[in-house]
């Protein structure tokens, strides 16, 4: 897995990909994960790994003027995106913030804490989320979205096969994002996992997310992930993955995009 400030300039590199994704995916999970969390008038709010902001937006917006909403991300790039979208619609309650999650300690403590698509980037996943339940008050809510088991595996399979023909050597997925999305992929993995944690009142629903791509978008996934880390180092070699891996993807490909939505209490 690519270590917190690598993985900074990844997704600073791939910004304006990662960002062409919103309209068919982040943002509508986005929506899923705040009603999920049941975020409500004035409370606290922090969006852990904020991305382009696709959570902030309808957790301020639920919360309310008057509320904290705090967001937080490595990446630059991906932070001027979210405060644009926050004051092109006048939420002016968020604050927003360069940081790593693992060292962000706030003076305050907060009623709800979400995270999307991103707990399988902490370096220990286990001691990661305890610190983002550390932030919370008691009774407070811990809420996640992650890959559901099948998600993306036939669109990263295609990509890994085609990036191999070019000799690329594949990464070990020792101690990597991938066996931390593994150790959570189903309903009952991510419960079990939450509660020995020592949190209470975990629900896990599978949600199914088919999401229609076109070649273009099929392609920003690729470049606004860390999956370009996978590409040929040589440009003529990556422009011949590119060509392959789309040309079996087909005009229109249907991602399984399918989530987990996480909820628990904190005792």
């Amino acid at each position: 897995m690519p270590e917190q400030q690598p993985l900074a300039r990844i997704f600073d590199a791939g910004a304006g990909d990662f960002e062409r994704m919103a309209p068919s995916l982040w943002n509508p999970m986005g929506n899923a994960l705040v009603a999920a969390a049941d975020v409500k008038l004035d409370e606290s709010v922090l969006d852990a790994c904020c991305g382009g902001g696709s959570i902030t937006v309808p957790a301020a917006q639920s919360a309310g003027p008057s509320a904290i909403v705090d967001a937080v991300d490595l990446s630059a790039e991906l932070l001027e995106i979210a405060a644009a979208k926050a004051k092109t619609l006048s939420l002016e309650n968020v604050s927003f913030s360069q940081s790593d999650v693992l060292g962000f300690r706030p003076d305050t403590q907060y009623d709800v804490v979400l995270c999307g698509y991103a707990v399988f980037f902490l370096p220990d996943m286990d001691a990661g989320v305890r610190h983002l339940a550390s932030l919370l008050r008691s009774g407070g809510r811990l809420a996640f979205s992650t890959w559901a088991e099948g998600a993306l595996t036939d669109f990263t399979s295609a990509l890994f096969r085609h990036c191999a023909a070019e000799g690329v050597q594949l990464p070990n997925t020792s101690e990597s994002s991938r066996d931390n999305m593994l150790r959570i992929n189903t309903p009952q993995k991510a419960s079990d996992w939450l509660q020995e944690l020592g949190l209470k009142e975990v629900s896990a629903a599978h949600t199914s997310v088919p999401v229609l791509l076109s070649q273009d978008l099929a392609w920003s996934l690729v470049m606004g992930s860390p999956l370009r880390l996978l590409l040929p180092e040589d440009q003529d070699a990556a422009g011949r993955v590119r060509d392959a891996f789309l040309a079996e993807l087909g005009e229109e490909y249907t991602l399984n995009a399918d989530t987990l939505l996480v909820t628990a209490v904190k005792p």
